[in-house]
């Protein structure tokens, strides 16, 4: 706005001391609208956030968006490292409590001051049944408020990345959300409807203004943030549009002015262009294929009576199918890192090249096992996959489809926006599934607990939609969360890891290489985990 203020003083200066004609008021208010809508960022990508609610849905563009409206105790800096924001300070007084000194004189976008209660009241919501982040803020322990800018968390067990779990609850304000009737989260896969879905009240650098589903999310600048704009981004309209195509054109005809995830395909088109840049960098995602093992019979399959995915011949068999390098050069175009791993970056494996080896593709070992399985011939079997949530994700699906026909795999290829695709992965109504998985953490323990440990309580395998059961995998992953020896801790990670792998409980494809597309005159930082930060983006 300041920017706007200067044009209009410019442009009285220029007429003289008098009276401003009509000719100058007409030119200096274009200038001023000009200048204020220049400080309007318009971006777009493939999906849609699909929920206004912090704690209901850990997707990344949905934690993302909510993200500049909710803040929590500690974040993200540029480089991923932890940062205060709305605590000031903290100490570890023992193995079991954390102290947290909050930041004084902030307030809700709705007036309201931020206090103690209101971080104490936002961990107990997310730790509720219908949260997808309870196994984040379970991990916390117990929040006491001390004083109104004072809170304890009481730990049940020693967390070796309590910082990271607690980046992860952002906070709400208790009042606001006991008007609202938003004391609980939003069941997201049961199709709940709330009061939090469709608005918002944080504490953060942007306010939620418009909320259209699918259609437009605008953002207005709070004014009254306590923190540092380094960017001069007054306001943000984000546009959810599925074609690779239309977000493109529209980058490049000047509609929109970022594009977070422009096709592979497009980019030597954008590099060329000398009013686009790209940039670029991997993201800390894994992207796989994950199978059901628990179920005696397959939901969606030819074969009755039995499972095939429960026999390590047939996982192995698919796995061996895949060329990965096809994959890599053809469908990326060399956008993608392939790898053998489970987690979001080799990071979490101690960079444990063993942890990172892929299976080689090998069609006669593939059909082989398939053969030794008891199925020479194959079977039929859908593969859902979500078609507005990774790079190439309904190609993926299709691709594997081929490559699987070769060892008589029929596979029927289930695509669905990202909306429709998460609420059924989350009744496990599945046999089998395209997901990424990453973030922010790359420490394992994010891939262990929630990802490959066996269904349970506090959000234990709550992303385990395959419901694998490894009893050897969750005594490792489990001792793992609470060792406090950094050494013991890599040797039980590491032999989780290991497990996993040799039991080939999931089919590994790549980490992504994550391209963003903005005009020239658009400065953004570029996160490792795929995050835009509206504060952080300048337009000249």
């Amino acid at each position: 706005m300041e920017s706007g203020k200067r044009a209009l003083r410019g442009s009285a200066h220029r007429v003289g001391s008098g009276r401003l004609t009509a000719a100058g008021v007409l030119l200096c208010c274009a200038v001023f609208a000009a200048a204020a809508q220049a400080q309007t960022l318009r971006w777009s990508s493939q999906g849609d956030p699909q929920t206004m609610d912090p704690h209901s849905q850990n997707e990344l563009l949905t934690n993302n968006l909510n993200g500049q409206v909710y803040e929590s105790l500690v974040n993200r800096d540029r480089q991923l490292a932890i940062v205060p924001v709305l605590a000031v300070s903290w100490q570890q007084t023992g193995p079991l409590l954390w102290r947290f000194k909050l930041r004084p004189n902030v307030k809700f976008h709705d007036g309201a001051p931020f206090s103690a209660d209101d971080v104490v009241f936002s961990v107990l919501r997310a730790r509720d049944s219908a949260s997808d982040i309870k196994a984040y803020a379970l991990a916390l322990g117990e929040p006491k408020q001390v004083d109104a800018l004072t809170v304890d968390f009481v730990l049940k067990a020693v967390d070796p990345i309590f910082l990271q779990h607690l980046s992860t609850v952002q906070v709400m304000s208790r009042s606001w959300a006991e008007k609202h009737g938003a004391t609980k989260p939003i069941d997201y896969k049961s199709r709940q409807e709330g009061y939090a879905a469709l608005n918002a009240n944080g504490t953060g650098p942007y306010k939620l203004t418009l909320r259209q589903p699918d259609v437009k999310t605008v953002y207005q600048r709070n004014a009254g943030w306590w923190g540092r704009f380094d960017g001069n981004v007054q306001e943000v309209v984000y546009t959810p549009i599925k074609s690779d195509s239309t977000r493109v054109a529209a980058l490049i005809s000047g509609e929109l002015d970022f594009v977070l995830d422009p096709a592979p395909q497009d980019l030597a088109r954008l590099r060329s262009d000398s009013g686009i840049k790209v940039i670029e960098g991997p993201e800390n995602r894994i992207v796989f294929v994950g199978m059901d093992q628990g179920r005696d019979q397959l939901l969606y399959s030819s074969v009755k009576g039995k499972n095939p995915f429960k026999d390590v011949r047939v996982r192995r068999a698919l796995y061996q199918a895949i060329d990965i390098e096809t994959i890599r050069t053809r469908l990326m175009r060399g956008q993608s890192l392939p790898t053998g791993g489970i987690t979001p970056s080799p990071v979490g494996a101690y960079n444990d090249p063993e942890l990172e080896k892929r299976l080689p593709f090998d069609l006669p070992a593939a059909k082989q096992s398939m053969a030794d399985a008891g199925y020479p011939q194959g079977f039929e079997v859908t593969l859902d996959c979500p078609n507005n949530r990774y790079i190439n994700d309904e190609e993926i699906c299709q691709a594997l489809a081929a490559m699987w026909a070769r060892i008589g795999i029929k596979l029927r290829v289930n695509s669905m926006p990202r909306s429709t695709y998460f609420p059924k992965l989350q009744r496990l109504d599945t046999s089998m599934y395209l997901l990424g998985w990453g973030g922010s953490i790359t420490d394992a323990e994010t891939t262990l607990t929630p990802l490959l440990r066996t269904r349970g309580e506090g959000g234990v395998g709550s992303w385990n939609f395959g419901q694998i059961a490894n009893a050897k995998l969750d005594a490792l992953a489990a001792a793992s969360s609470k060792e406090a020896d950094p050494v013991k801790r890599e040797q039980l990670v590491k032999a989780a890891l290991k497990e996993q792998k040799e039991q080939v409980l999931h089919l590994p494809l790549h980490r992504q290489i994550v391209p963003w597309a903005a005009r020239q005159n658009i400065e953004v930082v570029h996160r490792a985990d795929n995050w835009v930060e509206f504060a952080w983006i300048s337009i000249r």
